[in-house]
């Protein structure tokens, strides 16, 4: 369970709870998951466990590109994709960065970016990144920055990153 969020909406309230997992659920997951979250809470209102007051509407889904990137696995499912990092330190800073592989122990991530001709890598410890938030891209990646994305994290600290590393 990514997020679970509650507002009130009138004399209805409106339950949004967000999932996620390794592999993405699918619609048919979530419809699945929904009867049964459905099923739960009609069980503890009747019960006056829980009362969401003259109803209730529940979504059920996954998380959009808006949630933040908290957890190795939103890395490494995004690998490639383009995000606005903020590292701690430099918040209200964001930068935007391609991500690369994580390392084996996941717990640092390959950030990728072009300056002119060059490729700039940057290796981050996630406890280092203050906020993450994929961007929405209309083109395709930069050939090169794709390149580095898709190579393995320790041939990237290897090859390129006698530059920063953090």
């Amino acid at each position: 369970m990514e997020d679970v969020k509650t507002t009130k909406a009138g004399k209805k309230s409106q339950v949004i709870i967000r999932l996620d997992s390794e592999s993405r659920p699918s619609s048919d997951d979530l419809e699945r998951l929904s009867g049964e979250i459905g099923a739960f809470f009609d069980a503890k209102e009747a019960a006056g466990e829980l009362n969401f007051g003259a109803g209730y509407t529940l979504e059920v889904s996954t998380p959009g590109v808006d949630l933040p990137l908290t957890a190795p696995r939103h890395w490494r499912r995004n690998r490639g994709r383009a995000v606005a990092v903020e590292h701690v330190g430099e918040e209200n800073k964001p930068t935007l960065w391609r991500i690369g592989a994580l390392s084996d122990d996941e717990q640092s991530v390959t950030l990728i970016r072009s300056e002119k001709r060059d490729i700039i890598v940057r290796q981050s410890r996630l406890e280092n990144i203050a906020r993450a938030v994929v961007e929405i891209e209309f083109s395709q990646p930069p050939a090169a920055e794709a390149e580095v994305a898709a190579q393995d994290f320790n041939l990237v600290a290897k090859e390129y990153l006698a530059r920063r590393e953090d």
